[in-house]
């Protein structure tokens, strides 16, 4: 007589099995949640790139030397104010003080130019020319005339190379026939291709 074991009970094994399953669930979510988060992390990391891609693509367009701001865009028609600063995209800034009177009658300036730049800048240089200048200003009307006194000194504090993560202030000294007089100064600072000009806006009194 042949004597077989036992049969596995079914309900039993279904149960492990079922068992089983159950413990390894919590494992299979956890995966999947973390795989979730990496591909979202990818997909934006990806995002900045291409963003930051194409607006470095953008500024070789239209050169690093434009203006680049909120707010008032320091054009003709939106000249910046006293005490602000002009951005440019390559990293420099050029800031313009409030009008400071002396007892003489004359208005100190000062412009401050900040090499954010990653190389030496020539402010001054042979081959360009205006990078500062005084006009007239906007409500400009007769007996408004205004004398740039010290010209050359700025000549001269400019022609130095302003090296890469430094600045440099440049005293401006004026004189206007009356208190009150509007002016503009203009900064153009040399660019080997095209660099906007900044406009200031001031009143001497």
């Amino acid at each position: 007589m042949i004597e077989h074991p036992p049969l596995p009970n079914v309900a039993s094994m279904d149960t492990e099995e079922a068992a089983t399953a159950t413990d390894t669930s919590p494992v299979a979510s956890s995966r999947g949640f973390y795989g979730c988060v990496i591909s979202l992390i990818a997909f934006f990391t990806l995002f900045a790139l291409g963003a930051h891609a194409i607006t470095e693509f953008e500024k070789g367009l239209d050169g690093d030397g434009q203006l680049e701001q909120p707010g008032l865009s320091g054009s003709v028609s939106q000249p910046l104010g006293p005490g602000t600063t002009a951005r440019y995209e390559d990293g420099l800034w050029v800031t313009v003080s409030r009008p400071e009177r002396h007892d003489d009658g004359t208005y100190g300036v000062t412009v401050t130019f900040e090499n954010g730049t990653d190389e030496e800048l020539r402010l001054s240089d042979e081959e360009f020319s205006g990078t500062l200048d005084v006009e007239p200003g906007e409500d400009y009307a007769p007996g408004d005339d205004v004398s740039w006194l010290n010209w050359d000194e700025v000549a001269s504090v400019l022609a130095p190379p302003l090296p890469e993560g430094e600045e440099r202030t440049v005293p401006v000294r004026l004189k206007p026939e009356r208190k009150g007089a509007p002016v503009t100064l203009e900064v153009t600072p040399p660019h080997p291709g095209y660099r906007e000009t900044a406009h200031f806006q001031l009143t001497l009194g």
